[in-house]
């Protein structure tokens, strides 16, 4: 009986001090290059397969892992192809391990309320540490973190900032500081936080909120536990402002940065791939079918993905989807998102007594509000909205993007005012705010509502003071979370927010259950959360 005890305490151990080390591996040196790019590996193989439409959701094949060297996968491809009978579908059912979609649990505890529910919710979406797959499009994380749900199999950037919010706001801080240790891990492996930690999304980012999570950390667990981070939130801000140092009058744009008419340099979305998406690869090539210019398309498209408001007719110059043009559009989401990481690099360096630097971002900080200000203000609609560089235009489309001001105290209050009635009489609908005004088919378009913008502006708005129409949209938001819990055991990435008793719809892909941030906004306004 001993030797076997001792048998077993000996296997723990040893399984303890190789996941160490794999997790000291990782930390150690970049992966990143040596892992499966399909795209690449595969070469024209990849093409052929993601065409044919062997799966329903194209992302479903990138996510499958190869079950020998893509290499040899390719050469036995290329020997078979022509063969009589040669049936593509099993041929990667043999030679491709598919991914599993983990299905939200689907029944209700009678004993258990919805709090409950998604506070003990948050180990079924939890994934440990992962290992190195050098056969596999995951970025391996050293530390444990959540995933949405569904077909999200992996993080993504700016998710993890709502699912943060409710697991601080449910006292799991073990995943917290997991999961910003794995954003700063990225960082520092990669230069910026991808989209998700998959290798075909390796060409761009997604709203910057790593200097939100950090803020977080520090009203949770005090300034010291932000200082660590200095070294990454600069590395993000590089990445963002890359470029920046190359633009004239007669180079309006580089990368991420634009200069505007008055000199001021602000930032835009940009993916610096102008191929189709892996993931949405048969979608772009068909999309693409219908323009004369495809790169140019597949930049727009991938740099819509990077906003992750992925479809809008926020993007579009008029009323089809080929006439996306994200790359035009200063976001006023996205400069609130840069004004605050700036203002936090301000604030660490000023706590650290390096004042040289905090001037320097201070000024940067200032500077960037000035001119959301002056460009992003829609003086005769009377709300906060994007703006078109090539046009010299601020646009006339009301999205909850214009909530960002009023998050990021960046509103004086006389617009935020003005921003708050367009809010109440344009957008809110029973079940929540409306994400834009038009219908469109576009999953981020009427008449769905999202968890992160009904936080922001909720958020925003009592920043402001406006209570009243803040805990309005609080309540009716969770009245549809609790009414479609108790109708399905499900939490849902976005709702239809002008009548319950519909799902919600467009997109790429089918409503997804699970669900990362809408769990974590749920939380947060249930046990009145504060993140700063």
């Amino acid at each position: 009986m001993r030797n076997y005890l001792y048998l077993f305490f000996l296997i723990a151990f040893l399984s303890c001090q190789e996941k160490d080390s794999g997790k000291e591996e990782l930390q150690k040196k970049p992966i990143v290059s040596t892992l499966y790019k399909p795209e690449k590996d595969l070469g024209e193989l990849f093409k052929v397969i993601q065409m044919a439409g062997i799966y329903e959701d194209s992302k479903t094949f990138v996510d499958a892992d190869p079950k020998k060297d893509p290499k040899e996968i390719v050469k036995s491809y290329n020997e078979l192809k022509d063969k009589d009978r040669f049936d593509l579908k099993k041929f990667v059912k043999q030679n491709f391990t598919e991914p599993i979609i983990q299905e939200g649990k689907g029944e209700i505890d009678q004993n258990e309320d919805l709090k409950t529910h998604l506070i003990n919710h948050w180990d079924y979406l939890k994934r440990d540490p992962d290992i190195v797959r050098n056969r596999s499009t995951l970025i391996p994380l050293p530390n444990a973190y959540i995933v949405p749900g569904g077909r999200f199999r992996e993080i993504y950037y700016w998710d993890s900032y709502f699912t943060i919010i409710g697991l601080a706001a449910s006292g799991r801080w073990d995943l917290v500081d997991g999961m910003t240790d794995n954003f700063a891990h990225l960082i520092d492996q990669i230069g910026f936080i991808p989209n998700g930690n998959r290798t075909y999304y390796l060409s761009r980012s997604q709203p910057p909120f790593f200097s939100s999570i950090v803020a977080l950390k520090i009203k949770g667990k005090g300034i010291e536990s932000g200082l660590v981070y200095r070294s990454q939130l600069e590395k993000e801000y590089q990445f963002w402002m890359d470029g920046a140092n190359e633009l004239s009058d007669s180079n309006q744009s580089v990368q991420h940065t634009v200069r505007m008419e008055g000199g001021e340099i602000l930032n835009r979305y940009w993916d610096k791939s102008d191929q189709p998406r892996p993931e949405s690869f048969r979608e772009d090539v068909l999309l693409a079918e219908k323009v004369e210019d495809k790169a140019k398309l597949y930049r727009n498209l991938r740099s819509a993905a990077e906003s992750g408001w992925d479809f809008s007719t926020r993007w579009f110059k008029g009323d089809e989807f080929e006439s996306i043009a994200t790359t035009e559009i200063i976001p006023v989401d996205l400069n609130c998102l840069l004004y605050h990481l700036e203002s936090t690099l301000a604030d660490i360096y000023a706590f650290q007594g390096i004042d040289k630097m905090a001037e320097k971002y201070l000024k940067a900080a200032d500077a960037r509000k000035e001119a959301i200000l002056k460009y992003c203000w829609n003086e005769e609609k009377q709300y906060f909205a994007d703006y078109n560089y090539v046009n010299g235009k601020v646009s006339d489309k009301l999205t909850l993007a214009g909530s960002f001001p009023l998050y990021y105290n960046i509103s004086d209050p006389i617009q935020a005012l003005a921003q708050s009635k367009a809010i109440n009489t344009k957008l809110l609908r029973p079940n929540g705010l409306l994400t834009t005004e038009t219908t469109s088919g576009q999953q981020w378009d009427a008449p769905n509502g999202w968890a992160p913008l009904q936080w922001i502006t909720i958020k925003g708005l009592e920043n402001y003071k406006f209570n009243s129409l803040a805990t309005d949209i609080k309540n009716r938001w969770m009245s549809v979370n609790q009414k479609v819990y108790e109708n399905t055991g499900k939490m849902m990435e976005k709702y239809n927010v002008s009548d319950s008793t519909l799902v919600a719809g467009g997109g790429e892909y089918p409503t997804q259950d699970g669900f990362g941030w809408t769990n974590g906004v749920y939380l947060g306004l249930k046990l009145n959360f504060s993140e700063y």
